[in-house]
């Protein structure tokens, strides 16, 4: 049968499914309800030094289901998703809704927000794979890493996944929708050795499309050259200095600032960026678009998951900050209207203004460059920024040398005003589409 067909059947079955679902709880004396039920199947290999080390397959299913009665809220889930099993969860939703305190901000979202007709995006590209032919996949990646040079000693291992499935939601609104996804990758992560020193690295690759994957030859490279550049790292003395994020690294700023301007710490006054909108929070030279609706993109969704209609926003304009990331729930709690954002963000494209990676490194001219982070010292409330980091040190915008053992430091308000550059050289393979970037000053502790 037909891949398309079948899933879509699938699909249509699922949404039968939650409408009953929707009935019975109506029927057990819930005011509302919603359902979220998502499937996925797949396979997932892992070897290391050409020997198979585990597989597995996935046919996993899940469901969530929360009522509402009389300003009370009940929720319940269950992997088993037979009809028997999916009438317990119902049934046991509304009688924890006999006991939940009374909440005026607690309910479904909104229902001229939600999307009753959801576009489609593209996301559904199933590949059909033996497990042989996965497992010479992840093999030719730690081959060719591990023949590329002699001093790549020893593997990590190589992974490759590839999952399909599809989530339905449905709410007493009357919205029943759906949508099928694939997923596939491939990493790798190699040790290199010197003398007594090891270091170990990574490459890795993911996509919608299993055509659009790197090859496997080349993610096995990748992971050996990058292992290799790590070898006989020096200390850094303590010291303020620019430091360029490279762009893999980068977007773990921007997903402290997620954190920043997200509902459920903006309500708890748990936030350093609290009465924010309409103030500059980056550069002035930066922007931040969402765009939910990419066609093929990992984070594309027409629908957050509250059923709320995604659209495109601007997030930063000219460094000034223009919303709130809102939930139904959260917004409501700040008097405003949820902005689709639902279980996250939407492929967040970050404005570029500083080149490729290269031209990066001239820019940055002296100072750090930041290939990995370490550690989880970031304060959301005051902004206070302290983690491990390794990279290379740079000067005259070339690579000296590599370096470790070293923390970065300082405030998540000054920070961001001081993004100088922001690069073109975009890593895709996240929700946030964002080159390197460079921030003016840090604090480096060293030695």
């Amino acid at each position: 049968m037909d891949k398309a067909k079948s899933i879509n059947d699938a699909i249509g079955q699922v949404k039968n499914s939650v409408a009953k679902v929707l009935e019975l709880a109506k029927k057990l004396g819930a005011d509302n309800a919603e359902v979220s039920i998502s499937k996925q199947q797949g396979l997932s290999v892992s070897t290391r030094l050409g020997d198979v080390d585990t597989v597995e397959f996935t046919n996993d299913g899940a469901l969530g289901i929360t009522v509402y009665k009389d300003g009370r809220k009940g929720s319940a889930s269950t992997a088993d998703l037979s009809e028997t099993a999916l009438q317990q969860s119902v049934q046991a939703a509304v009688n924890i809704a006999k006991y939940t305190s009374v909440d005026p901000c607690s309910g479904l979202a909104d229902k001229e927000l939600l999307a009753f007709t959801p576009q489609e995006l593209d996301l559904y590209h199933p590949q059909q794979l033996s497990t042989e032919q996965a497992i010479a996949i992840a093999v030719e990646a730690e081959n060719s890493a591990l023949s590329y040079d002699a001093k790549i000693t020893n593997s990590d291992g190589a992974n490759f996944a590839s999952y399909e499935g599809f989530k339905v939601y449905g709410n007493s609104h009357g919205q029943l929708v759906g949508y099928p996804s694939t997923r596939h990758s491939l990493s790798c992560m190699m040790i290199a050795s010197s003398g007594e020193d090891m270091q170990r690295d990574y490459s890795y690759t993911v996509s919608r499309e299993f055509d659009q994957l790197q090859s496997p030859t080349k993610v096995g490279v990748e992971s050996a050259t990058a292992a290799i550049a790590r070898l006989n790292s020096q200390k850094l003395k303590t010291q303020k200095v620019p430091v360029m994020f490279r762009a893999d690294v980068a977007n773990s700023l921007f997903g402290h600032f997620i954190a920043a301007i997200s509902g459920g710490n903006l309500y708890r006054n748990s936030s350093f960026l609290l009465d924010a909108i309409g103030k500059p929070v980056f550069s002035s030279h930066l922007n931040i678009s969402e765009r939910p609706h990419v066609l093929k993109a990992l984070a594309s969704s027409s629908f957050d998951a509250e059923g709320v209609a995604t659209v495109d926003k601007e997030i930063i304009t000219d460094g000034v900050l223009q919303t709130y990331l809102l939930t139904s729930y959260s917004a409501r709690k700040l008097g405003l209207t949820s902005t689709g954002n639902a279980g996250g963000i939407h492929n967040w494209q970050i404005s570029a203004n500083g080149g490729d990676f290269d031209a990066m490194l001239k820019t940055l001219g002296t100072g750090l460059l930041v290939t990995e982070m370490m550690g989880q010292g970031v304060n959301v409330v005051n902004g206070d920024y302290s983690r491990g980091a390794a990279g290379f040190w740079v000067e005259n915008g070339e690579v000296v040398y590599p370096v470790s053992e070293i923390t970065i430091a300082g405030n998540l308000k000054d920070i961001f005003k001081s993004i100088v550059a922001t690069g073109s050289d975009y890593d895709k393979r996240g929700s946030i589409l964002t080159g390197s970037i460079i921030v003016e000053e840090m604090q480096v502790s060293g030695q």
